[in-house]
């Protein structure tokens, strides 16, 4: 492909040359060990909202710069239906990250979330991608009313709520992240995508259209979209927890309250989890010992997300398998070579990236 039919097709993909250039080129191992020599604190926070951004592109570039200019990592997603961030931030910085928020009239005001635990080596290097849609749900958004979502409830309303008998509780995550820590007598749907959720919650609640459903998830983003589509199919009493389990786990916490979320919360980045309550609901899926901790796999052409325990971790070198810590105890030009060859690669093991199931597959 020539250099003109490379930027045409950019341009095709609603890619702007600066989108191109505003990113970080730098080796990730470079990066991870500069995150582990800074001497001061971050802090890990998450936001986003549902609302009208005529030129993600522009505000992308924009966004970058300025947030680069102030050290911040993360990811955040851009989208012509609003935003969604998990980023971390410098701690002498934050008042500046702070203006930079306030000063666009579709951030400003978003409720902010800040990390429960938080070592702030959360992210080590900023990215942020412009996309459709900001949480991929597959849904068509012309075909019901987004903004007819469920109504909010407050940490201490959600709370209250919990302790009715006659009301459902649905986790709108993935199994992985459900696997680890929920709800008490929540329904944890065995997905492992969001688009698999809209589709099996409606089926598994059809004979309770008439009772309470209370919706939870991470941060909130996907109760969003999954309480508009709830009650588009007919749900009449839909109730989403504002800020998710982190805005409800911070809530108990300062109020000395009893936690009804057991374990851990689940979150996407280098963390894996932040633990809520000292309960360990979850096993290692190479022995079955009790363990909550997430990880990826060692092997670069693996990285399958599995959960392992110490000594596990010991005997594996970080491995979900004998095979692959094989392959990572190769030079690394042989480890290139293995990734090429498909007839080797773990990718064609696993049929899943997060259902290991590793007591049948490859030792």
């Amino acid at each position: 492909m020539s250099l003109i039919s490379f930027f045409f097709t950019m341009s095709q993909k609603g890619i702007g040359l600066s989108q191109m250039v505003l990113h970080n080129r730098h080796d990730k191992r470079i990066l991870k060990k500069k995150l582990a020599n800074e001497e001061f604190k971050r802090i890990t926070v998450s936001f986003y909202r549902y609302v009208i951004i005529d030129e993600p592109i522009q505000f992308r570039d924009e966004l970058y710069k300025r947030l680069d200019a102030i050290q911040v990592f993360g990811r955040v997603y851009i989208a012509n239906e609003g935003f969604n961030a998990q980023i971390s931030v410098p701690e002498m910085n934050y008042d500046q990250f702070i203006s930079v928020i306030e000063s666009y009239q579709f951030t400003r005001g978003v409720s902010i979330k800040k990390a429960i635990e938080d070592d702030g080596k959360s992210f080590y290097k900023l990215k942020i991608k412009v996309r459709k849609k900001i949480v991929a749900d597959g849904l068509n958004d012309q075909s019901f009313d987004v903004t007819n979502v469920g109504r909010h409830l407050n940490p201490q309303e959600f709370h209250d709520k919990l302790g009715k008998a006659d009301n459902i509780v649905v986790d709108m995550r993935n199994f992985y992240e459900s696997e680890v820590g929920h709800f008490e007598n929540a329904l944890k749907p065995d997905v492992e995508t969001f688009r698999e959720l809209l589709d099996v919650v409606p089926e598994m609640l059809a004979a309770e259209k008439e009772k309470d459903i209370l919706l939870y998830c991470t941060g909130g983003i996907r109760c969003e979209k999954a309480s508009a589509f709830l009650k588009h199919k007919g749900f009449e009493q839909v109730y989403q927890l504002d800020g998710g389990i982190i805005q409800y786990a911070d809530y108990v916490k300062e109020q000395g309250l009893d936690s009804k979320f057991i374990g851990k919360n689940f979150v996407f980045d280098s963390r894996l989890g932040e633990r809520i309550t000292d309960d360990v609901i979850a096993n290692c899926h190479v022995c079955g010992a009790e363990c909550d901790s997430h990880t990826n796999c060692a092997n670069d052409d693996c990285h399958l997300l599995f959960i392992q325990c110490d000594s596990c971790k010991q005997k594996l070198k970080g491995c979900c398998s004998e095979h692959c810590k094989e392959v990572l105890a190769l030079p690394e030009e042989e480890q290139i070579r293995v990734r090429k060859d498909n007839n080797q690669s773990m990718r064609n093991v696993y049929k899943s990236r997060i259902r290991p199931r590793l007591k049948t597959k490859v030792k």
